[in-house]
């Protein structure tokens, strides 16, 4: 039921305010709810905490496992503390920049032998259609699904909770996932915490497009080693390391 999940959305996202507020009255704080369907707010040098307080809002209403809480912390604009919760299937990932990150306690790395080796040709590719339906959108992520389809990958998935797709790329069951095809780019609290599991897993995330005239991508599609995703983007590619993410960015996007 939608009048259901919103008011779950609402009351998740207003226990997890309060719970801010009285810790740390000072922060500021970003919640998809709050924000609706206006723009989002800047980040300013304040803390700022980037709250979805149920992703996989779909899934959810479906009695699907596939949803989850995020909760996110910047500082100086940047995310440096990730939480998510996925109460269906009672798995906790958490990360602080420096300080790895954990599912359950336990330590999850992307990179080992096994990662290293891995091309786009034996990934678990993952995206996300969203809601586009204009001919053109269409045409731009079914095309990019079938240019990997031929590239050739291990096999594809969609779980519906972009949080969720990130964290298991951190932990090891999906390799890459991208959006930004068409509309279905997501928003700052689908990234802020799940950005930080990530990379603390030694994931490479990047805007699979251009974003603000800033280039993470050479001329040759190489990744340049600087460049830092800004969570406000329109487009995203994550993999487990550098070379899935720069095959697959090639291939999604024709280069």
């Amino acid at each position: 039921d939608a009048d259901f999940c919103t008011a779950i959305d609402l009351l998740n996202e207003e226990i997890i305010t309060q719970g801010i507020k009285e810790k740390f009255p000072s922060h500021e704080i970003i919640g998809e709810e709050e924000t609706g369907t206006g723009d989002v707010p800047t980040l300013s040098e304040k803390p700022t905490w980037i709250i979805d307080p149920v992703d996989g809002t779909t899934n959810f209403a479906s009695g699907s496992m596939f949803t989850c809480v995020s909760i996110g912390l910047c500082v100086n604009a940047k995310p440096v503390m990730g939480v998510a919760f996925s109460p269906r299937t009672k798995e906790l990932y958490l990360a602080m920049e420096g300080c790895g990150s954990y599912r359950n306690g336990e330590r999850i790395k992307s990179v080992d032998k096994q990662s290293t080796d891995k091309t786009l040709a034996n990934s678990v590719v993952c995206f996300e259609f969203g809601y586009a339906r204009g001919e053109e959108g269409i045409e731009n992520m079914v095309g990019a699904v079938k240019r990997v389809l031929q590239h050739g990958c291990r096999s594809t998935r969609s779980y519906g909770s972009g949080v969720l797709d990130l964290c298991y790329v951190a932990s090891g069951r999906l390799d890459v996932v991208y959006t930004g095809m068409a509309e279905e780019g997501w928003k700052p609290w689908d990234y802020c915490a799940a950005m930080v599991i990530a990379e603390e897993a030694g994931c490479v995330i990047r805007s699979l497009k251009e974003h603000n005239g800033v280039k993470e991508f050479d001329s040759n599609g190489k990744l340049i080693a600087d460049r830092k995703f800004d969570i406000y983007s329109k487009s995203m590619i994550c993999g487990i390391n550098t070379a899935v993410v720069e095959q697959c960015r090639k291939v999604v996007l024709d280069l």
